[in-house]
């Protein structure tokens, strides 16, 4: 009935697989940040992962609503102990299955289901690993909204947004635009966008500016360019 076997337990073995090193991590007393990065990372690449196998983007917004469901209720009840141990609530859990909910309804609809990727995986890499590299090697600090950044973590971010807004519309282009040449500086206001929520969204809405505003401007580029 428009879904297949195969492909969906592939995605449901892959966010099990996420959940079980995030899970191992936290028994062995990892470090809180590294667990949530795990999971944020993770669960980010499931959307891609529907994308290239092909599942219909209807049920990519079930389990996206499902699990914004989840998040929310997190939000007030221990029903993901292992992120909050990080130190932090997890409103910004909720804001991230949130801004994918929506990314997949809009951009599914629309039959652009890449711009829902190309979103929340500038959020799950660019975000995640500028706060890994911050954390680790963070020696240039800045302050935005009463929020410590730093200027490696910002510049990883923009690193991972770049190659990853380049690598989802290279792929988009083989498969859906194939007159449509290859373009270095698209991803580059993405990427500096993308960055510049990063540092400025407060309280884990990042996780909801980010994403949103990629996929918004990685579109509108694209139709421009292609219309051009």
């Amino acid at each position: 009935m428009g879904f297949e076997l195969g492909p969906l337990a592939t995605v449901a073995t892959w966010l099990a697989l996420v959940f079980a090193v995030a899970w191992g991590l936290h028994r062995r007393q990892a470090e809180g940040e590294w667990v949530r990065k795990v999971v944020h990372i993770g669960t980010g690449n499931v959307v891609l992962l529907a994308w290239l196998l092909g599942l219909p983007w209807t049920g990519c917004l079930a389990v996206a609503g499902l699990f914004t469901a989840i998040a929310f209720l997190s939000s007030y009840f221990p029903l993901l102990p292992f992120l909050e141990n990080a130190g932090r609530k997890t409103r910004g859990v909720f804001y991230y299955a949130l801004s994918i909910f929506i990314l997949v309804g809009i951009f599914g609809w629309q039959q652009h289901l890449e711009f829902a990727v190309l979103g929340t995986l500038v959020m799950a890499w660019g975000d995640g690993l500028a706060a890994l590299v911050g954390k680790r090697w963070g020696q240039h600090p800045y302050t935005v909204w009463s929020g410590q950044k730093s200027w490696e973590g910002s510049t990883a971010m923009a690193i991972a947004s770049y190659c990853v807004t380049y690598g989802v519309l290279a792929i988009a282009r083989h498969h859906f635009w194939p007159d449509h040449g290859s373009d270095v500086w698209l991803p580059l206001p993405v990427a500096l966008l993308a960055t510049t929520l990063e540092a400025w969204s407060p309280g884990g809405t990042d996780n909801l500016s980010v994403p949103l505003g990629a996929a918004i401007a990685g579109f509108g580029l694209s139709q421009w360019l292609m219309q051009g």
